[in-house]
């Protein structure tokens, strides 16, 4: 049951990254300068872009559109500090290029009656269109850089930028990595497919069921600690800019990984060493989870106290998916249900999803609805 579940939740899902504006905002005195980068995919579902339907974007729409997304935008970031309202309005439309392709960039401009203390946030871009949307803030007050993320249940919230909160930002990241690997579908059916024999064990050309439950725990043990590491060490150096792939190179390799990891599942070839496979995957899957953090350009010292936050919400969200998966699996090993639906099935379908999303993101094409 639990599978059939995770494909009708997997299956409609997009296949590429979650959607995310960056949005910076600096206060001098009462005076507030911003830029907001919204990424033309999202502007398109929400004002369309695509004049011709030819499914490319170009300046030309982009440009034709500048006042329906300024209003579209403004209409959704509502800033006020000591209950006064601080209007803002765009000065200056461009185009620039993220990890994850082209975004639409508003300068922004406003004032506040009164030298800001706190600056009271309400953000409610792409809510009603995408639950999964988030908003990442870079709020700078003088040499004081804080940030926080904007999500359906945290949509208004009061940031006085004075007075950095080094806390807050920590628990804000872990939050957002502990939803980001919640929702990152390609990364849960990589960990589900190196998970899912961890209660069988190879004999004789056949899954035998393991013999006790801490056989199995100490198998979870190790390809969890792999992957950890690994995509630890790339998400750190690509996060603090140390290394860079590009985007679609990363996320082809991330669906091609799940593709192998879940036909060694039915033809097992690596078995013993599932732990090395994990590490090497989760190398890649390292530069897929820093693509947030990248793009959001947090200057050094802050990046790193986020970066630790993200890291450790990640892996707090493994060790969920994990809790919930090792019990239950534990519990059905013995029979051929497991082996032949859960096991064989689930890698099956894992292995076809997989094989969608690999086709989509290598050759830019829109398979899954």
């Amino acid at each position: 049951m639990w599978l059939v579940l995770l494909f009708g939740y997997v299956l409609p899902a997009q296949a590429h990254k979650a959607s995310d504006s960056y949005l910076s905002l600096a206060v001098q005195g009462e005076r507030i300068d911003g830029q907001w980068d919204i990424a033309l995919r999202d502007l398109e579902m929400a004002v369309g872009l695509d004049a011709d339907d030819d499914a490319a974007i170009t300046w030309d729409e982009v440009r034709a559109r500048h006042e329906a997304i300024a209003a579209y935008a403004l209409a959704r970031l509502r800033l006020s500090s000591d209950d006064a309202p601080c209007p803002l309005r765009v000065t200056q439309h461009l185009v620039d290029t993220h990890t994850d392709g082209a975004y639409a960039v508003l300068r922004l401009q406003g004032a506040c009656p009164a030298a800001v203390t706190t600056l009271a946030i309400d953000y409610n871009l792409l809510f009603d269109v995408d639950p999964q949307h988030k908003g990442l803030l870079r709020l700078a007050h003088g040499a004081v850089t804080t940030s926080a993320i904007f999500a359906p249940d945290t949509r208004s919230q009061a940031l006085a930028p004075a007075l950095q909160s080094r806390w807050r930002q920590f628990a804000d990241y872990v939050r957002h990595g502990v939803w980001h690997i919640w929702i990152g579908f390609d990364h849960i059916l990589f960990l589900v497919s190196l998970l899912l024999p961890a209660v069988l064990v190879r004999q004789d050309g056949r899954w035998q069921a393991r013999a006790t439950l801490k056989a199995s725990a100490l198998d979870v043990l190790a390809i969890v600690t792999a992957f950890t590491l690994a995509h630890s060490l790339t998400l750190t150096l690509a996060a603090l800019g140390a290394l860079a792939l590009p985007s679609r190179l990363v996320e082809s390799a991330i669906a091609a990984s799940v593709v192998l990891a879940a036909l060694n599942n039915l033809w097992p070839l690596v078995h013993r060493w599932r732990a090395l496979v994990a590490f090497g995957f989760g190398l890649i899957h390292g530069f897929g989870f820093a693509s947030v953090l990248a793009d959001l350009g947090l200057p050094q010292g802050a990046l790193v106290l986020s970066l630790v936050g993200f890291n450790v919400g990640v892996e707090l969200g493994q060790l969920a998916i994990v809790a919930a998966f090792l019990p239950l699996a534990y519990l059905l090993r013995g029979g051929l249900f497991y082996r032949r639906v859960v096991m064989a099935g689930g890698s099956a379908l894992i292995a076809l999803v997989a094989v969608i999303w690999f086709a989509e993101r290598a050759l830019d094409l829109k398979l899954l609805a």
